[in-house]
C-alpha cells in the first residue's frame, strides 16, 4: 500500500461497533441484473430514504423553530412517530440480516470479518442496519484488503464508492454518536463508586 493510500484511508475517523451487514458480490461487469439486487429489499431501502429525506429536512425544521413554537411541536412528534415506525422496519430486516456483528466503520468504509476471502477490487454492495436509530444504509464499496486472521477467518477492509453526501454526512452524524457514547461509558467506567 503506498503512502497516499494510507493518508486517504485515515482520513475519517473509525469507530468498533456492532452493525447488522449484509454483503453481496456484484458482478464484475455492470449488468441490469445489478439493478434487481438495489430492489431485492424494498423495507430496506424505505429505511434508508426516511432517514434521508429526515437529513434533508432538519434545517428547515430548525428555521420553524424560530418563527412558530406550535408547528415546529406537532412536526418533532409527528417525526417521532415516523421514527417508531422506522425502528420496527429495523428489528424487520435485523430478522433477515442477521444479528449485529463486530466491524469498524469510518465515513470512507468498512471493515469486517468472515470465513471466506476476497480479492481486492472486488465490488459489493453492503446493506447495513445502524442501532439504535434504525438507520439503513445501502452502499456500493470495493475490497481494498483481506487479511487472514486465525486458521479460518478473514479481516476484510472496504472503501465506500458512489457515496453521497447526504450518506456520508448520515454516516458522519452516526459515528459521532457512538464515539460520544463510547466515551461517556468509558469516563463513567472508570469513575470511582460513590458510597
Amino acid at each position: 500500500m503506498t503512502t497516499s493510500d494510507e493518508e486517504d484511508r485515515r482520513e475519517y475517523y473509525r469507530i468498533d461497533d456492532r452493525i447488522a451487514l449484509e454483503i453481496t458480490i456484484l458482478p464484475e461487469v455492470e449488468t441490469a441484473g445489478e439493478d434487481m439486487l438495489q430492489d431485492a429489499s424494498p423495507l430496506f431501502d424505505l429505511l434508508g430514504e426516511m432517514h434521508l429525506a429526515e437529513f434533508e429536512t432538519q434545517h428547515l425544521l430548525r428555521q420553524l423553530s424560530e418563527t412558530n413554537r406550535a408547528v415546529e411541536a406537532v412536526l418533532k412528534a409527528q417525526n417521532r412517530r415516523i421514527d417508531l415506525l422506522g425502528q420496527l422496519v429495523a428489528q424487520t430486516l435485523l430478522e433477515r440480516i442477521g444479528e449485529p456483528r463486530p466491524v469498524v466503520l469510518s465515513e470512507g468504509g468498512l471493515a469486517f470479518f468472515q470465513q471466506q476471502p476476497m480479492t481486492e477490487r472486488t465490488r459489493l454492495t453492503l446493506r447495513i442496519a445502524l442501532m439504535p436509530q434504525a438507520l439503513g444504509l445501502s452502499l456500493k464499496a470495493s475490497v481494498t484488503s483481506c487479511t487472514a486472521v486465525g486458521d479460518d477467518q478473514f479481516e476484510i477492509g472496504t472503501q465506500f464508492t458512489d457515496i453521497s453526501d447526504a450518506q456520508r454526512q448520515l454516516l458522519a452524524r452516526y459515528i459521532l454518536h457512538r464515539q460520544q457514547l463510547q466515551r461517556r461509558q468509558a469516563r463513567e467506567r472508570q469513575a470511582p463508586a460513590i458510597d
